[in-house]
């Protein structure tokens, strides 16, 4: 393993963030090439997008959506199954921090998978008690 180095995505990641999002099971695409597509459109959208890499290998990535004034969101936040339990999701998440608070965004939440709980806290995350997240149903 060499250092690992974090940068912003440029288009040829493209197809390597697509792996990331199916590995993890979010997306469940076949091999249609204009899925390549949807991953431009998302990373484009995104107010920050960073990845981390081995080398030339990308191995994790995070990304924030944001008004770009007021209020950021942390989301797709993973690591290679094969990285992980390496400080390389801390990288990531301190990254994507150093930029919203660069950009001086007043209010930065995410919303976690169970068991990730010690993982944010320890960056300084807390939970918003008196908060419940709601997802619609049908779109």
């Amino acid at each position: 393993m060499e250092e690992i180095t974090y940068h912003v995505v440029k288009e040829t990641d493209y197809a390597r963030l697509l792996e990331l999002y199916r590995a993890e099971g979010w997306w469940q695409m076949d091999d249609d090439p204009r899925h390549l597509e949807t991953v431009k459109n998302l990373v484009q959208n995104t107010f920050c997008f960073v990845i981390a890499k081995d080398g030339d290998e990308i191995i994790g990535m995070g990304r924030a959506i944001s008004d770009g004034f007021s209020d950021a969101y942390i989301q797709d936040v993973t690591v290679d199954k094969a990285y992980r339990g390496r400080g390389i999701g801390k990288g990531i998440i301190r990254h994507l921090l150093s930029f919203l608070k660069e950009k001086k965004i007043q209010w930065i939440g995410l919303i976690s998978e169970p068991g990730y709980d010690k993982f944010y806290k320890g960056l300084g995350f807390s939970e918003m008690k008196g908060y419940t997240p709601f997802l619609l149903e049908e779109i």
